[in-house]
């Protein structure tokens, strides 16, 4: 079974208990706090994805990280229960499940859109007004930069990708050129 599915299994069963508690904002907040720790301490990472690394010692890892950063009984379940199943090291593919999952049930959709230069605020809120209507639903967007599309935009939505480059209408116009 792949990671991708096991997360989404994690992330939907997470989502159902921070929803039904109302605690979606602090305890995402503080998994992604927790995730940003393990990123930064390399070793710390290495302890938990490790097998030769006995469970108990993990777990005395795990305590005293929670002495630190006190988190929430829904945060502590739910990292005790990623170490039990040897899946702690996993947690970034864990969250990334959780905000998919989160996003489907209140209707929102994430789209990344890359420019050749970055964009001013009443281009940004053109193209998310534009895709709000596309979609009919709330768009999140991630905006990056790529000089080499010359200019256009490339917007990924879901799995779509929307290609108004100029690159990539040249690439068109040589491949036309070359059948011809």
């Amino acid at each position: 079974m792949s990671i991708a599915t096991i997360a989404n299994r994690y992330a939907r069963a997470l989502a159902d208990v921070v929803v039904e508690r109302r605690e979606v904002n602090e305890v995402v907040g503080e998994l992604q706090a927790f995730a940003r720790l393990m990123d930064g301490h390399g070793q710390l990472r290495d302890v938990f994805a490790s097998p030769v690394v006995p469970l108990e010692r993990k777990r005395g890892v795990l305590a005293a990280l929670f002495e630190r950063l006190r988190p929430r009984p829904t945060t502590s379940n739910f990292l005790q229960l990623l170490l039990a199943t040897q899946r702690l090291h996993q947690l970034g593919e864990m969250l990334a499940g959780v905000a998919r999952e989160l996003d489907i049930r209140t209707g929102v959709v994430a789209a990344e859109v890359t420019t050749a230069r970055a964009l001013g605020e009443p281009e940004r809120e053109a193209i998310a007004e534009r895709l709000r209507a596309l979609t009919g639903k709330e768009v999140r967007l991630q905006f990056g930069t790529d000089p080499s599309l010359i200019g256009g935009v490339v917007t990924r939505l879901g799995s779509i990708v929307y290609d108004g480059s100029i690159k990539s209408q040249l690439a068109q116009i040589r491949q036309r050129m070359a059948q011809a």
